[in-house]
């Protein structure tokens, strides 16, 4: 009996977590903990301590919570900075930069967001996918000038016939 009331004790002093990310699908480095080297994983990251190196998460979301600090190169799926953050910033998707946050370094993203407050010293690239559109009518436009200079007979064509 005391065993049951002890592992609900535990269960109770567990965060609870409404996004769709299971606890082991995340992994916390904490404010305790310092790390020098290349960090790679298939899983979101979540960094409260401090790093110096490379972050490769690149199908995953890294977090810099508030008490991280990072000098590093980063190369992630989405990122969400609210600490300290010297480096470089690739990202799939997108970069958020909260109100706590403190960056310098460069962003290259499909987007970004910046909280009021935040500071900012960064050169920010936004990529973009071709739209598909934009390839359709280029093609339609080339179909249609071949299939032009195929029907219209052009100078040279005229003048050997007046001959």
């Amino acid at each position: 009996m005391f065993k049951k009331d002890k592992d609900k004790s535990v269960e109770a002093d567990l965060p609870r977590t409404t996004d769709p990310i299971t606890r082991a699908d995340k992994t916390i480095i904490g404010e305790q903990i310092s790390i020098e080297g290349t960090i790679r994983g298939k899983g979101d990251l979540v960094i409260e301590g401090s790093v110096k190196g490379s972050i490769e998460v690149e199908a995953h979301h890294l977090t810099i919570g508030p008490k991280g600090q990072v000098e590093s190169e980063i190369h992630a799926a989405n990122v969400t900075i609210s600490g300290k953050l010297n480096g470089n910033v690739t990202a799939k998707g997108k970069v958020e930069i909260t109100k706590e946050a403190d960056f310098k370094g460069e962003i290259k993203a499909k987007s970004i967001s910046v909280e009021d407050g935040a500071h900012l010293k960064a050169a920010i690239e936004l990529t973009q996918e071709p739209k598909k559109e934009l390839a359709s009518i280029s093609r339609f436009e080339e179909k249609t000038a071949s299939e032009t200079q195929k029907e219209t007979p052009g100078p040279a064509n005229e003048i050997s016939k007046r001959k």
